[in-house]
């Protein structure tokens, strides 16, 4: 069964599935939609998770392990498998596939996946988790729907804006959906009126669009690195969590790795940044940061950044802003600093 990410709640009120998938790039609508489901989950008993996330030399036994398990706290358990590259490979899709045979009815399975191909999506292991349960695609929002968006998310806010207010913030934003999403909520605490006009957001909005989390991520691809570093170094400082920035990141890279990869195949860096959508105004720096990011690299970064995550999970060793700045110093193009990743 599918289920757009906008019928998810109401489809999540009528019962719940023994499998999700969750399968997108625009981070901030797979993270709401997967909150949906983790809070009707805990809300129907399932007060245990556990959290596997797949990377290189991951062992497939942990995911039957759990899924036959029994918690000494909770008669139901929510496992969540992440597939950082959306590829399980020969052995978990066997795995995924045996756990769906024997699973039981205590456990809900939620599996966040990138955006996936055609090819991955007709495979025996996708259309078997499909078969069992809700899949769950979030599709880019376009320019051209994104003031739609906004002016959704302004209402359900409790916040009204006339339609030159909502194309303002739009162009502020830049198409990322998380900064927008964070715009909002900081109206939300600064106007003492529902009414956002120009005005408002020129005043409320303007100055800390230079300095968010997106800003950074343009800036080191732009290949200014003193910049960046301080960027960075200022979003720290503000209290901003390092997993924000390793998201945004995670992001821009695979949308990077998936346009050099079409490069390779022949395509012009033109026809690789219209398939993915990239904005006019952001074209001119991505494709200088293509033409000096190799395959390898950006590959080699998507790695990096499931370690970061890993190192703010406790579970990799290692100061997560520390190899948020080597990263942004590959993105840069410099070398990085002696705290490097790997």
């Amino acid at each position: 069964m599918n289920v757009k990410p906008e019928q998810l709640c109401a489809h999540l009120d009528r019962g719940l599935e023994p499998v999700y998938v969750v399968t997108g790039d625009e981070h901030l609508q797979v993270q709401e939609a997967c909150q949906q489901i983790r809070k009707a989950a805990k809300s129907r008993g399932y007060s245990e998770r556990v959290v596997l996330t797949v990377e290189p030399q991951f062992n497939w036994d942990e995911l039957l392990v759990s899924g036959n398990s029994l918690s000494l706290f909770s008669d139901q358990q929510l496992i969540e498998l992440r597939l950082l590259n959306g590829k399980p490979g020969d052995m978990g899709s066997k795995a995924i596939q045996r756990y769906l045979e024997s699973c039981s009815e205590n456990n809900l399975l939620l599996v966040i996946t990138p955006k996936l191909d055609k090819n991955t999506q007709n495979s025996k292991w996708f259309k078997s988790l499909g078969k069992s349960g809700t899949v769950i695609n979030i599709w880019p929002i376009s320019p051209e729907q994104l003031p739609r968006w906004i002016h959704q998310r302004l209402q359900k806010a409790g916040l009204h804006a006339d339609n030159d207010a909502v194309k303002m913030l739009a162009t502020l934003v830049d198409g990322n959906l998380l900064a927008a999403a964070q715009e909002i909520e900081k109206l939300k605490l600064l106007v003492n009126d529902t009414q956002i006009t120009m005005d408002t957001i020129r005043s409320a909005v303007s100055d800390s669009s230079h300095f968010n989390v997106f800003n950074l991520v343009d800036t080191a691809l732009k290949g200014n690195a003193s910049k960046s570093i301080k960027i960075l170094s200022r979003l720290k400082g503000e209290g901003v969590e390092p997993l924000t920035i390793t998201w945004a990141l995670s992001r821009e890279i695979r949308q990077l790795s998936r346009m050099a990869n079409d490069i390779e195949r022949g395509a012009s860096s033109q026809q690789a940044m219209q398939a993915q959508r990239v904005w006019k105004n952001r074209q001119r720096f991505i494709g200088s940061a293509l033409a000096r990011l190799s395959v390898n690299t950006l590959n080699e970064l998507m790695r990096w950044c499931a370690d970061i995550d890993q190192s703010i999970k406790g579970i990799s060793p290692g100061n997560p802003w520390d190899k948020l700045e080597s990263v942004i110093m590959i993105l840069s193009g410099k070398p990085p600093a002696i705290h490097a990743i790997r």
